[in-house]
């Protein structure tokens, strides 16, 4: 066993290492990218890019009449 006595920290090195290994980190975040291959393109497919919207469908058509968009325009 040894009776060795640790050194206390002082902030001044604390904040050196802690700067230190954040500066490392920055590093490995910027490197690891380009180690990265190509990503491949989401395709939605052709019932997540179509039209959705219909103004001629009955069901538009009867929530304006309902609502009485209708007959704003003729007062």
């Amino acid at each position: 066993m040894t009776t060795q006595k640790r050194e206390p920290i002082d902030r001044r090195t604390f904040l050196r290492s802690a700067t230190g290994a954040a500066g490392l980190a920055a590093t490995a975040a910027v490197m690891t990218p380009a180690m990265v291959t190509d990503a491949e393109a989401y395709d939605p497919g052709e019932d997540e890019t179509r039209t959705k919207y219909q103004p001629d469908s009955a069901d538009v058509q009867a929530f304006y009449r309902t609502n009485g968009y209708e007959t704003l325009d003729r007062k």
